[in-house]
């Protein structure tokens, strides 16, 4: 029979944040996969686990992910660990788990701390819906991309950041997102742990005056769904009614679904706006 992939998360900071059921497997699979072995290793001797471990990273993810799954296929339990968190989260572990479920190789994920969750929860923001960006892309088309994206995100956003790039994308999220509430957490479950409340444009100031160190989860608020609505609407008043009425049929509406929906989005009656065409 086929071994299994175990996904194991492991503390973002704090040692004592690792669950009994990751360091019963992490000590009984018969390999540990592990994104920094240079890292994981300082891990793994704290709790005095003696398992034979390999590299797993974005380098080499789908050239390793086939040799690992043939391990499995052999038989062998294989355990996967990141630097910090959970597994599958912002890393390579995706691949690695899309290709065990097309070769039928069972994978099992083992709860424990994450950064992003962590920070969420601590932010003051609202929790119910959230959109994860992790890092933003290095690349500035594609960044530019998804910044545009996030203006009109009504969920609150979190995003990954090194503190030598920390400044620039709080100046980048101030110019595209406006000044919103923003949550910046700074080495999270760790001995300088901090949580800095308080607006994007407040917060750049405070890192132009204090270099940033560790790394950091920021949490911003969604936009409002009223300030959306009020900028279609300011949009809307710009055009004339015949612009908008063929703003609606161009996109495949009747003419009596777009007179309605006009009506709705300038808070006239369909009668006005039938008389305003006519006229």
């Amino acid at each position: 029979m086929s071994g299994k992939l175990y996904l194991c998360a492991t503390p973002i900071g704090n040692l004592e944040d690792i669950t009994l059921r990751v360091l019963r497997t992490l000590k009984n699979v018969d390999l540990i996969a592990a994104e920094d072995t240079r890292n994981s290793i300082k891990l793994l001797n704290h709790f005095d686990i003696k398992v034979p471990m390999t590299s797993y990273h974005e380098f080499n993810k789908i050239d390793k992910a086939y040799q690992l799954i043939e391990k499995l296929q052999e038989g062998q339990n294989i355990a996967y660990i990141t630097d910090a968190g959970t597994p599958g989260i912002s890393d390579p572990g995706e691949e690695l788990v899309k290709l065990c479920y097309e070769a039928g190789i069972q994978v099992i994920s083992l709860p424990g701390a994450s950064a992003c969750v962590t920070a969420l929860t601590v932010s003051g923001l609202a929790t119910r819906r959230f959109a994860f960006e992790a890092f933003l892309p290095r690349d500035k088309k594609k960044r530019g991309i998804i910044l545009e994206e996030l203006k009109t995100e009504t969920r609150t956003i979190i995003i990954y950041e090194a503190p030598h790039h920390l400044l620039h994308t709080l100046e980048e999220l101030y110019q595209t997102l406006g000044n919103r509430r923003v949550s910046v957490c700074r080495e999270l479950t760790k001995k300088y742990e901090e949580v800095l409340r308080s607006t994007i444009a407040d917060v750049i100031s405070f890192y132009k005056n204090e270099q940033p160190r560790g790394e950091y989860v920021i949490v911003i608020e969604g936009k409002s769904p009223m300030d959306i609505e009020k900028e279609n609407r300011e949009g809307w008043m710009n055009m004339n009614l015949r612009e908008h009425m063929n703003l609606y049929e161009s996109d495949g509406f009747t003419k009596k679904e777009a007179m309605k929906m006009v009506a709705k989005d300038r808070g006239i009656s369909k009668r006005d706006v039938y008389q305003q065409l006519l006229d």
